[in-house]
């Protein structure tokens, strides 16, 4: 924009000496940290992070006493400093059936469910990472009189870990338990474990060591190896105990299908009750007090917020990973509907040519509202001079302090008017230039663009069609010799002028470029002219026209070079007022929505679009950056990286032909890459503070861009410039 609002409503900024981090960028900061914090814990209790799956091989036993070889299923290391370990046994006629790896949301339920119907206990070693995510089930377990023991937090072999990392798998499995059901327990089961007699070298000092932190360890006598899924009949049969005597038998509730375990159970448990066994717990088997501890106090609120935060984390995900699927089928279906419709746009444009009449030769008003643009007036008005379409060319001063004004009644050009106001603003100087404006059409311009000498008249021919109520130009980046110009350059080539195709065959056109746009001054005055309701007045002007019935249509041939922000601030200020405008046109004509006619299919077509592409997309669009990080560095970085290079292809794709299209150097694609990463989240911090803006009931002002002046059209004499200035590109 050309002109700020009033001197009362400008953005007047106190320097200080101290660089502060800018509060625009805190809240977007934090809630990327917050976004990767939930990811990673999501990893963590999934196993994605700090997991290790090696599983030592069998060691020699000459170290491990014999009573613990030829011992039982459970073994008792608390107070080997006043004795050795011991071993015990369950009594005959007793089982105790132990689950491991859960819970499972689909199975264990199912395995709960059997028990509870045959009246059975039993011990189900959960992990922690398990028992984090599904903190419901573990509460049925113990509600349901059933033993809880520990199975590590993400069940690695604890004969790789030293001892610090062995308590702190204990105590993240006892924080779950806690979260979960409010208990500690006291029986543990190693990983990768089996039998007594299989305990060695490598596995007894562990075996020790959690004695000395006051557990039972807990292996087991009886095998059903259900986890081969041999069958029903099999699982059965080695999971009975021979010759009526007591049994730990091993099963598990986790870790894949266990339809087959379920099964079984519905068979095993009443067979066996009819020959005499009992079902019961580990602790009731062996006679001793309860495993389980109830937790009181902070233990049980940090617990409980662990659990928390793991469901949280868990919620978000899902959203998260919605979110993404919503972002990619966006993604594709925008750039199909581009390809598509620009290739139908560029057939259309081609036959119009083609079968052109005479071209409208009438003169037109061209109206540039200025404000402080004493760097690029004279090269603004020297294009306008050169066009070869009779134009009225019509400056208006808004109140520059820079001698703007001056320099263009300095140049004496018989065609030129120079209107002087107070500082208004762009729409009141707008409103002032038409007012003042001799002829039907109007051109509207920027003060710090060049139109090509053909711009003017390839704007106006589509006004031969008396149901065209304006024509939207092709903006072009002037300056885009640096890397943020080159970007911005992509952007216009491919993100604008590309959609301006896609709109104008949808016939829903959002936005005129307010650096190059013509109107029918009928359809002007009909409207009431360029209102000040909006930051975006040229996206509010265009929406006004189509619900009054208006066609709006583009020119790719109108051709407008601009000057482009050229630092990452400027460009942050330019996008916030452009996102904020935009959003504040769509609610400003939100009840397009409900009308019926052209007002009504613009709501329904128009502005769905424009709320879609403009606004969620590029809101939700960090996501893919986010998941490519958290892929990357936990994921599976082949599938992460052929996704995202899947991505960036489709965009290659619609990029070269955006850029084949306006006949443009292929050579700045070379930063795509880049382009889209960095630009998405300037993009996410953009919309994020304009919908704060908004939500909030805030007021955003004008700001005054610096502008050098460097962009010239081809075609047109160039103007003196300081030796400090750049040689421009265009």
């Amino acid at each position: 924009m050309t002109s700020p609002a009033p001197r009362g409503r400008r953005n007047v900024r106190k320097q200080s000496g101290r660089r502060r981090f800018p509060m625009r960028y805190l809240l977007p900061s934090l809630l990327l940290v917050a976004l990767l914090a939930m990811l990673m814990l999501r990893g963590y209790v999934h196993s994605e992070i700090l997991a290790d799956h090696r599983v030592r091989p069998p060691a020699a036993t000459d170290r491990v006493p014999e009573k613990i070889l030829d011992g039982g299923p459970v073994i008792d290391a608390r107070n080997t400093i006043t004795g050795p370990a011991r071993s015990l046994s369950i009594p005959g006629h007793r089982i105790v059936l132990t689950f491991d790896d859960g819970p499972d949301p689909v199975w264990t339920p199912k395995v709960l469910d059997e028990l509870k119907k045959h009246h059975a206990h039993g011990v189900f070693f959960v992990t922690g990472t398990m028992a984090s995510r599904y903190p419901e089930l573990v509460r049925r377990m113990v509600d349901e009189g059933h033993e809880v023991g520990l199975h590590t937090f993400d069940h690695p072999d604890l004969s790789y870990r030293s001892h610090s990392r062995i308590d702190w798998e204990l105590s993240q499995n006892q924080l779950a338990l806690a979260g979960a059901a409010g208990i500690r327990t006291s029986l543990f089961r190693p990983p990768y474990s089996s039998f007594a007699d299989a305990m060695d070298n490598k596995s007894w000092p562990v075996t020790r060591y959690i004695g000395s932190r006051g557990y039972l360890t807990v292996v087991n006598n009886t095998d059903s190896e259900d986890w081969k899924r041999p069958g029903v009949p099999a699982i059965i049969e080695r999971a009975t105990p021979k010759g009526g005597r007591g049994a730990v038998i091993l099963m598990h509730d986790s870790g894949g299908n266990r339809s087959q375990t379920v099964a079984a159970l519905a068979r095993f448990l009443p067979r066996m009750q009819q020959r005499g066994y009992e079902f019961t717990n580990l602790t009731t088997a062996l006679d001793a007090p309860s495993a389980h501890t109830p937790v009181t106090g902070f233990a049980l609120w940090k617990g409980k917020a662990f659990v928390y935060a793991v469901g949280l984390s868990e919620n978000v995900t899902v959203v998260l990973v919605a979110g993404l699927a919503v972002i990619g089928v966006l993604v594709l279906v925008r750039f199909g509907l581009m390809l598509l419709l620009s290739f139908l746009h560029a057939r259309k444009v081609r036959r119009r040519h083609v079968g052109r009449g005479p071209e409208r030769a009438r003169p037109v008003s061209v109206l540039v509202p200025a404000y402080n643009e004493r760097e690029c007036i004279a090269n603004t008005v020297r294009s306008l001079v050169a066009s070869d379409h009779p134009v009225e060319i019509i400056v208006i001063d808004d109140g520059s302090t820079d001698g703007t004004a001056g320099i263009v009644e300095a140049m004496r050009l018989p065609q030129v008017r120079v209107i002087r106001q107070r500082n208004a603003g762009k729409p009141a100087a707008l409103n002032n230039g038409i007012a003042h404006a001799r002829h039907d059409i109007v051109v509207m311009m920027d003060g710090d663009t060049v139109f090509e000498p053909a711009t003017v008249r390839e704007l106006v021919q589509p006004f031969a069609d008396p149901r065209v109520g304006a024509v939207a130009g092709n903006a072009k980046v002037g300056n885009r010799d640096s890397l943020i110009g080159a970007w911005q350059h992509i952007e216009y080539v491919m993100g604008f002028n590309l959609d301006r195709r896609m709109y104008d065959i949808l016939r829903c056109m959002p936005t005129i470029p307010g650096a190059v746009g013509a109107f029918r001054r009928e359809a002007l005055d009909r409207i009431g002219g360029m209102s000040e309701d909006t930051l975006a007045e040229d996206t509010d002007v265009t929406m006004a026209l189509h619900r009054d019935g208006w066609q709006v249509v583009y020119a790719e041939n109108a051709r407008a070079w601009t000057e482009a922000p050229e630092t990452v601030q400027q460009l942050w200020s330019q996008r916030y007022r452009w996102s904020y405008g935009t959003m504040q046109a769509i609610w400003k004509h939100r009840r397009a929505v409900v009308e019926r006619g052209p007002s009504g299919r613009f709501g329904r077509v128009g502005l769905p679009f424009v709320a879609l592409f403009m606004v969620v997309a590029p809101l939700l669009a960090p996501l893919i950056d986010v998941f490519l990080l958290y892929g990357l560095v936990f994921g599976p970085t082949r599938k992460t990286v052929l996704a995202w290079l899947g991505v960036l292809a489709v965009q290659g794709i619609c990029a070269a032909y955006a850029f084949r299209l306006d006949r443009e150097r292929m050579t700045h694609l070379i930063s795509l890459p880049l382009q889209q990463i960095l630009y998405r989240q300037l993009m996410y911090v953009v919309l994020l503070q304009s919908w704060i803006t908004a939500l909030t009931g805030g007021r955003l002002r004008w700001q005054k861009l610096r502008r050098t002046g460097v962009v010239e059209a081809p075609g047109v004499t160039p103007g003196r410039r300081h030796s400090k200035d750049r040689r421009p590109v265009a």
